[in-house]
């Protein structure tokens, strides 16, 4: 099969296609012939080394396609299922993945496997974002950084549909029409305005209880600066970089805030929570509520140019690797 590999951390320049031999199942594994493949902030984090790996290594946390073999003991899924997934080792820029049937999922009819390779790491980012990290409420107003991005544009859809006031920020013209096309109520250019006095303005000076951001280092002020009292800062991309430490005393001082630094893979901790969560993101699509844009696709063979144009800040939506 082929698959994108890299053996030292860098720029886009160090993946490249190889190809390996066709992987097995082993007991409680099932084989996925991937249709689409997700290509992920986290990606580019691994390819950095930002979240270090052991090299040399692959790329790649979401796929879908067919099941075309199972291992032992397998009941979870039979031959000829269409199935996703969005965890697992970092092995998914390939034609065949390789899991465990307990981290992969079933893809309902009503969603294609294109549909679902763009939407299920970033729907169930959503999810746990907006419904368990906090439990976002119909009335409540929230900031969504990027809110053009793959995941931005999901929350800002699910908040909407939530009932919330949703304040996004972007970084052109033409993404701020997108994001009101998606039901944002307020949207700062952030390049051009002050986030944190247009959300004072937009909150009539009392700010917002929960912030959503995945830039990271270039948000960080204008977050903290855009919280109500006890608000919370839920910090989840670096896309401009790592964040910078959080002093404990200044939370104190910044009208007794919360922080956090979730991660998908704490939410769902069990087949049961992974399911469940899978589920209400397929729901939301199939019922219309998450419009899922795939902005780009890209043969595997051009994982590179894919990289360059999402660490560029140069994609709409989703985007893929069609093996």
């Amino acid at each position: 099969m082929r698959a994108v590999r890299f053996d030292k951390t860098g720029g886009p320049d160090v993946l490249y296609l190889a190809d390996l031999p066709t992987p097995v199942p082993g007991p409680g594994q099932i084989l996925i012939r991937q249709e689409a493949i997700g290509v992920n902030f986290i990606d580019i984090y691994h390819r950095t080394g930002l979240y270090p790996l052991d090299l040399p290594s692959g790329l790649g946390h979401e796929g879908a396609g067919v099941v075309e073999a199972v291992g032992a003991g397998v009941r979870r899924f039979r031959v000829g299922d269409r199935a996703a997934y969005a965890m697992g080792a970092p092995d998914g820029y390939a034609e065949i993945k390789v899991i465990s049937a307990d981290r992969a999922v079933h893809i309902p009819d009503a969603v294609d496997a294109r549909t679902a390779a763009a939407v299920l790491l970033k729907g169930m980012t959503a999810e746990f974002l907006l419904r368990r990290a906090y439990s976002l409420q119909a009335g409540q107003t929230t900031l969504i950084h990027a809110a053009a991005g793959g995941v931005g544009q999901i929350m800002t859809q699910w908040a909407k549909a939530i009932g919330a006031t949703v304040i996004a920020t972007v970084g052109s013209q033409a993404k701020a029409d997108k994001v009101r096309e998606l039901g944002a109520d307020h949207v700062i250019l952030y390049r051009e305005q002050d986030v944190a006095a247009e959300v004072r303005r937009v909150t009539g000076g009392a700010g917002v209880p929960v912030v959503y951001d995945s830039v990271g280092k270039d948000t960080f002020e204008g977050t903290l600066a855009s919280l109500a009292r006890r608000g919370l800062f839920v910090s989840f991309g670096n896309a401009s970089g790592p964040p910078p430490p959080v002093e404990a005393q200044r939370l104190s001082r910044s009208g007794s805030l919360f922080f956090t630094r979730p991660t998908l893979g704490d939410y769902v901790v069990s087949t049961e929570e992974l399911d469940a969560s899978a589920a209400a993101v397929f729901e939301m699509v199939a019922d219309g509520k998450i419009d899922v844009v795939i902005g780009q696709t890209f043969p595997l063979s051009d994982a590179r140019q894919a990289h360059e144009a999402l660490a560029g800040r140069h994609t709409l939506g989703a985007t893929l690797l069609i093996p």
